[in-house]
């Protein structure tokens, strides 16, 4: 589609400040919602212009929507092709190759990396691609022309059932574009896994722990260990890896369970990790104090809206408040939150309120959130969704 044939969305007098800066949002109620724009359809692509008709750039736009224009570039004559998505992968690529070594990697991280709404997780010869807005799921087709052109893939799974697509309007579903469905193997800090990308949570695993996995396992030596919530092993299994005395792994679900059982058998220590299943604040309740010398605590969010900030934050408190009390002396403890809508102020306050409810005091060694193949956009700071503590516990 030849640019100067694009609809043109005008923001309103006063409101391309934000956009001129960098931010590469504009919102429905910065927009001149006449009925030009409303005619739009959900998804079209669309010349973004200021108060006074000047191009600031090529977006994806939907009326329906809160995000209702996310700039693709800034150029008003970029074309959306699979020329242009090509650069962005082999940029994002050698980026990842650089910062991780091998092949197991988020590509893409939404906006940071220049597509918008669009997450990309690469797990060597197969894709896993989660699309969250109507402008890029109307541009898929040509993602996935620039995915095959530029890495010859073997399998590209559409994971597209986050429940944010409804807030685009679009159907959440599972689709195989590309190869078979099913388990994959992956390496991460030379260890070796087992993602589900089709049937497991998100893409099939969290690439976003990973240095906080590997910092943790430097811990672990000779140590009980605990890994709460444990997924498919990425805690617990590379701790046993690095000379864990025995890991417990803990998790609800028995999928995720048997995951982690191939992940510590791929990797020789399945003498050294046990499984559980269980509810990790019932399972906390009954263990006994100071039995490990770590625990590791990675929840799911228990935030998903803002409705839900007040109660959500408190599991927090209490989650640090039942785990605390099964640290050693002088042993370490590690918590996170994905929820992106608790600041780091306020998860590091609900951390402290659990501490002192356990009546446990210590020190923070370490904050921090997601690994590096996972970088932030400059403008949308609250993207950075992952926190992370660490801390020695008296």
């Amino acid at each position: 589609m030849a640019v100067k044939k694009l609809p043109t969305v005008i923001l309103r007098a006063g409101e391309d400040r934000r956009v001129r800066g960098g931010h590469p949002w504009a919102f429905s109620n910065e927009i001149l919602m006449d009925a030009d724009a409303k005619a739009i359809p959900a998804g079209s692509l669309a010349t973004l212009r200021a108060p006074g008709g000047e191009a600031l750039g090529v977006c994806t736009f939907n009326p329906h929507s809160l995000i209702a224009a996310r700039l693709l570039s800034t150029n008003p004559e970029a074309q959306a092709d699979a020329l242009f998505f090509g650069r962005i992968l082999t940029r994002a690529a050698a980026l990842r190759d650089r910062l991780v070594g091998v092949p197991y990697y988020r590509l893409i991280h939404a906006e940071a990396d220049g597509i918008p709404g669009v997450i990309v997780d690469r797990f060597g010869d197969a894709f896993v691609v989660q699309v969250n807005t109507a402008g890029m799921d109307a541009l898929t087709p040509v993602l996935l022309e620039a995915i095959e052109a530029e890495f010859s893939p073997t399998t590209i799974i559409l994971k597209n059932d986050s429940p944010v697509r409804e807030l685009e309007g679009l159907k959440r579903e599972v689709v195989v574009a590309k190869g078979e469905a099913g388990s994959i193997e992956l390496i991460e800090n030379d260890a070796r896994f087992v993602a589900d990308l089709s049937e497991g949570q998100k893409t099939g695993w969290f690439y976003d722990q990973r240095d906080n996995r590997r910092f943790m396992a430097g811990l672990a030596k000779d140590a009980r260990v605990l890994d709460a919530y444990c997924y498919s092993g990425g805690f617990g299994v590379l701790a046993a890896k690095r000379g864990a005395k025995s890991v417990v792994c803990l998790d609800r679900s028995q999928p995720a369970l048997n995951a982690a059982q191939r992940a510590a058998a791929l990797n020789d220590v399945d003498k050294i990790v046990s499984f559980r299943k269980g509810e990790v604040f019932e399972t906390l309740e009954k263990e006994k104090p100071r039995s490990y010398e770590v625990v590791i605590c990675d929840p799911p969010a228990f935030v998903k809206s803002r409705k839900d900030l007040k109660t959500g934050a408190q599991g927090y408190r209490k989650l640090v408040r039942l785990a605390a009390p099964l640290v050693t002396r002088g042993g370490f403890f590690f918590v996170a939150s994905c929820s992106h809508l608790v600041d780091p102020p306020l998860f590091a306050e609900q951390v402290r309120r659990g501490l002192r409810d356990a009546q446990r005091s210590g020190r923070i060694l370490l904050s921090s959130g997601a690994a590096l193949d996972h970088p932030v956009h400059p403008s949308l700071p609250e993207t950075a969704y992952l926190k992370a503590m660490v801390l020695q516990l008296d």
